[in-house]
């Protein structure tokens, strides 16, 4: 398959992803403006991974962009693949973690890394965090990704499922 091709198919479906996660948040805000007046912590999570993938469908699209007008081997070519690969392997350690910070028994969570640094912010969903939990999810940051205790925050988001 052709350079060509591979790029046109990856960018549609870098789009299909974005028009996704765009339909996701407006019918979710037409079923809050339609009838409920206040929007429920559980909607917190839903609304927060929908903006993060709809920002990191952006960002690959003009990383797309810049791949496909630079020649390979040029500088800016080389720095956008790298730059893409970057995200797509934070999109990947998101993702693990929050499932294996669920698997110690939460309903949600959601994590996000930092770009520019090695921040990670933690949400879960509880009404309070003990030490124990906080250490579990120390634990789970640093042996899965290499993330210092220092660069952790967590923050229980109470949400009744």
């Amino acid at each position: 398959m052709s350079k060509k091709k591979k790029i046109i198919i990856m960018s549609s479906l870098v789009f299909l992803l974005a028009l996704t996660a765009v339909l996701n948040v407006l019918l979710a805000n037409n079923v809050i403006a339609s009838g409920e007046t206040a929007v429920t912590t559980s909607n917190y999570f839903t609304t927060f991974r929908a903006e993060r993938t709809t920002t990191r469908s952006e960002e690959l699209v003009q990383l797309d962009s810049v791949i496909a007008l630079y020649e390979e081997g040029s500088e800016k070519y080389e720095e956008a693949v790298a730059l893409k690969l970057r995200i797509v392997e934070m999109m990947e350690n998101e993702l693990l973690l929050e499932t294996l910070i669920k698997s110690r028994g939460f309903s949600d969570a959601v994590v996000s890394m930092g770009m520019d640094s090695e921040n990670v912010n933690v949400f879960i969903n509880s009404d309070e965090l003990n030490y124990n939990t906080a250490l579990s999810i120390y634990t789970i940051l640093k042996d899965e990704v290499g993330v210092a205790p220092g660069s952790i925050i967590i923050l229980p988001i109470y949400s009744q499922v």
